[in-house]
């Protein structure tokens, strides 16, 4: 992995990991469709801006509007709406750690679908290792009925399928079409605000406005950056590093939320929690390690 692709892998997964926060605000004022309407709207207004200046945009494009659709509900409709749900019935730090699930469906999938995609050891094993961090810091066996909303978990586990899925999607369907990434994010996420325009109720959504700090965070946090240059991002990654790979980034969220949830709730760090950091990394520098065997590298190079 070269510096810019790292630097992108770090960006997304920290843009992914402060958004629980920015959704906890938004539930506060608004209802969960609601949430993701202004987040898509704000997200593709920039993106659409900047696939147009860049002459991205081609109408022979248009035979591919299937599998736009397909992404757009995969990775922008039920993904966002899911998490939104959930995050509104959990703690922010809970919902980020739940969303570290991802990585394990899109590997579920990916072997299943994706012959390309290498299974290796030294992957698998940093799926476990990082599946094993999120365990750990979930903390399951210490949840009760009381204070964990089922429904709310049901609803990120909902979301992280979705969006799994979706990168292992976006693998088989897309990434041999040699579409530049400001015009795939602009029709998933332009048939995705569409979509949302038919489905959201508008009565109430005005009450963000009420909230400076949920405000910008939504319109800020989650639209521009947390969709919009986080979806160019993401398919710079599918693009670059497999969706095995790309998938992987999603270890990070957990972490940054759970350090977001601390900063914003006064909650404290433990050795159980600084353990579980040390695993979730751990995992994501296996997952990124190349693999040494002579058709690997063949791949890589024809790839470059």
């Amino acid at each position: 992995m070269n510096n810019k692709t790292a630097l992108a892998f770090a960006f997304l997964g920290i843009i992914w990991g402060t958004n629980f926060v920015f959704m906890r605000w938004a539930s506060e004022w608004i209802t969960p469709v609601q949430i993701v309407f202004l987040r898509v709207m704000f997200g593709f207004v920039p993106i659409a801006i900047l696939a147009w200046t860049q002459k991205a945009l081609c109408k022979s494009h248009l035979r591919y509007t299937g599998h736009f659709l397909v992404m757009a509900l995969l990775a922008t409709v039920i993904y966002y709406w899911a998490f939104a749900s959930g995050t509104s019935l959990l703690l922010s730090g809970v919902s980020g750690v739940l969303s570290g699930a991802i990585p394990l469906f899109s590997f579920i999938v990916a072997a299943v679908f994706l012959r390309q995609e290498k299974i290796t050891a030294g992957r698998l094993g940093g799926i476990l290792l990082g599946f094993a961090g999120v365990v750990l810091i979930a903390k399951p066996w210490q949840v009760s009925g009381d204070n964990i909303s089922l429904a709310g978990v049901g609803y990120m586990i909902l979301g992280s399928l979705s969006v799994g899925i979706s990168f292992v999607y976006a693998k088989k369907f897309l990434a041999d079409k040699k579409i530049a990434p400001p015009a795939l994010a602009t029709y998933q996420i332009g048939l995705a605000l569409l979509i949302l325009t038919f489905i959201t109720p508008f009565t109430g959504i005005t009450a963000i406005a009420q909230d400076t700090t949920a405000s910008l965070g939504l319109i800020i946090g989650l639209g521009l950056l947390g969709t919009g240059i986080a979806y160019l991002t993401y398919y710079y990654l599918i693009l670059n590093l497999g969706a095995v790979v790309a998938s992987s980034v999603t270890y990070i969220p957990p972490v940054v939320a759970l350090i977001a949830g601390v900063t914003v709730a006064n909650e404290q760090i433990g050795l159980t929690e600084v353990l579980s950091m040390v695993l979730i990394l751990s995992g994501v520098f296996l997952l990124q390690r190349p693999s040494r065997r002579p058709e690997a590298v063949k791949e890589a190079e024809a790839v470059q």
